[in-house]
């Protein structure tokens, strides 16, 4: 099975292809999508939705784990990390994808075994996870492989959780 991860932005989108074979995970390709800054809003979400659909195109996941919004003291920037959420959301559902989404700490709990984890604990565990030689930066590249690992872990569980939840 092939998972894209995503920690959703506005300037800065992390994603992590991993493969899941048994027990083993594998790095495919991880980087980042980024925006600059002083751009229209819709053109940045244009460019996050079209680095997305290439992605997509290019790698072949079968599923896609994406980070819940959280509340965020910043409401601007809460507003805009959910619309750059709708428009990834949007190609991996135009793809055909199945979506899933975590929160930060079911990610945590998942990776590191503790849903309080600090950020450096998680990124640890995504380097000795996927035997990189270093943790990937920016942060937001080693958060979305996390995503990608919590869903590897959890997809039989999540999609019977939600199959239970429909009905």
């Amino acid at each position: 099975m092939r998972v894209l991860g995503i920690d959703p932005g506005i300037a800065i989108v992390g994603f992590g292809f991993i493969d899941k074979k048994g027990s083993q995970l594998s790095p495919v390709q991880y980087g980042s999508i980024q925006t600059e800054a002083h751009t229209d809003p819709a053109l940045r979400l244009m460019q996050v939705y079209d680095a997305t659909v290439q992605l997509i195109d290019r790698y072949q996941p079968q599923e896609i784990a994406i980070e819940k919004l959280f509340f965020n003291r910043n409401v601007t920037t809460a507003f805009a990390v959910g619309q750059a959420r709708g428009v990834i959301i949007l190609a991996a559902a135009q793809k055909g994808l199945k979506i899933a989404e975590y929160t930060p700490l079911q990610v945590k709990q998942a990776v590191v075994g503790y849903g309080k984890a600090e950020k450096r604990q998680v990124q640890e565990m995504v380097k000795m996870f996927l035997r990189l030689k270093e943790v990937p930066k920016p942060d937001d590249v080693a958060d979305a492989l996390a995503i990608a690992i919590c869903h590897a872990h959890s997809a039989e569980v999540y999609w019977k959780m939600n199959e239970v939840n429909k009905r």
